[in-house]
């Protein structure tokens, strides 16, 4: 079977990443297409993996800026020839479900979202765009083209997977499809449950304005008590700007040093709406409690009282409420890491590779089925 992985980009390391790492894994021969592949700033496991990009990688700053590119994206996609595969495998929270297929090949499509600036928060992304007011009244029409595209190309999947409940709601919402939940991977073997305990509670990730990281930094600069921020992206000037003595940024740390980090924090703050949370179920997988925003991939992960406590509304009174009757002694360590089992990366692997033999039963039995119903013209 000729197998095909498609992913949005590799130029950071996140939880859509590591979904692509097993899918790797599973079908280590198989070429990875992508927009742009940055080596520097991609993980290490992609490293001998046949990596395919597309033209944007040789445009001016498409390494880096290839976000300028966004009305070619899904042309760049378009533009791969994927005719000498059966199965496409896509990792997509944008453009990767667009790909054009065989009507014999078998597209599997794993969301971790409906494009968020196409959906979900299109209001919210146009307004925080820092560019003048010229460019910015300009972008919603190039959104609204793309937004057409993009729920056709949703057609284009035969079956989709959900990285959450959250998400599979909003695939039947915006592109009328049915999905499979399997949720996102966590590798708890990186992680570990520690009886040391420092002062410091801990936040962190891809540093992007929508994960709310300027509301944590707003608080503790209230409160005075020690945070620590790991991981980097475009707000990391403006977050540090803000920030007081009492809250130390880490920028990009080692998978040793991350779990070092979650093991020892009082507990881990996740103020913002994200699609499931890998990072909240990190922290679990360490033994730590996490402090979430209620809604979103939170409402399926952090249980009230065993895993964690939750804040109704995304203000700075709201959060700063919650951190100050949090209490540690109130959770278990063990119990929580016992509950964030279920999510373990072994357990998707098997649960991605059981999907896949089913789909590829119903596709091909419906092929077969439908092929021997047609007849050569001029046969009655």
């Amino acid at each position: 079977m000729r197998v095909a992985l498609i992913h949005d980009h590799l130029a950071q390391d996140g939880g859509a990443e590591r979904v692509l790492a097993i899918f790797h894994k599973i079908y280590p021969e198989a070429p990875i297409f992508v927009l742009v592949y940055n080596r520097e700033k991609a993980n290490r496991v992609f490293c001998q993996a046949k990596i395919k990009t597309s033209f944007i990688q040789k445009m001016p700053g498409g390494q880096s800026r290839y976000q300028w590119y966004l009305p070619l994206m899904p042309l760049a996609f378009e533009k791969f020839n994927l005719f000498n595969y059966d199965l496409v495998l896509s990792s997509t929270s944008a453009f990767a479900k667009g790909v054009i297929t065989r009507p014999e090949t078998l597209h599997l499509c794993y969301c971790h979202t409906p494009t968020r600036y196409l959906w979900s928060d299109t209001h919210s992304y146009t307004k925080e765009l820092k560019y003048n007011r010229l460019i910015k009244k300009f972008i919603p029409f190039v959104l609204h083209k793309i937004r057409i595209w993009d729920r056709l190309a949703a057609d284009r999947v035969d079956y989709f997977i959900a990285n959450s409940e959250n998400i599979r709601r909003k695939i039947k919402k915006y592109y009328r499809r049915e999905a499979t939940v399997i949720y996102a991977p966590v590798d708890l073997g990186k992680f570990y449950v520690s009886k040391n305990r420092g002062n410091y509670f801990l936040t962190g990730g891809r540093l992007v304005a929508y994960k709310k990281f300027d509301l944590t930094i707003k608080v503790f600069n209230r409160l005075g008590w020690p945070l620590k921020i790991f991981g980097a992206g475009p707000e990391i000037g403006a977050l540090k700007k803000m920030a007081r003595p009492n809250i130390e940024f880490l920028d990009r740390i080692s998978d040793r040093g991350l779990a070092s980090l979650y093991a020892e924090a009082k507990a881990f703050v996740f103020p913002q709406e994200e699609d499931l949370g890998i990072t909240a179920l990190e922290s679990m997988a360490a033994g730590r409690p996490v402090i979430a925003f209620a809604s979103g991939g939170a409402l399926e992960t952090v249980i009230p009282g065993k895993t964690g406590i939750l804040f109704e509304t995304q203000t700075a009174d709201a959060l700063s409420c919650a951190i100050k009757n949090f209490k540690e002694s109130d959770f278990n360590s063990e119990e929580i890491r016992e509950y964030v089992s279920r999510f373990d990366a072994k357990i998707f692997e098997e649960k991605i590779k059981a999907f896949i033999e089913e789909a590829r039963g119903k596709y091909y039995g419906h092929s077969a089925n439908y092929q021997k119903q047609i007849k050569p013209l001029g046969i009655e």
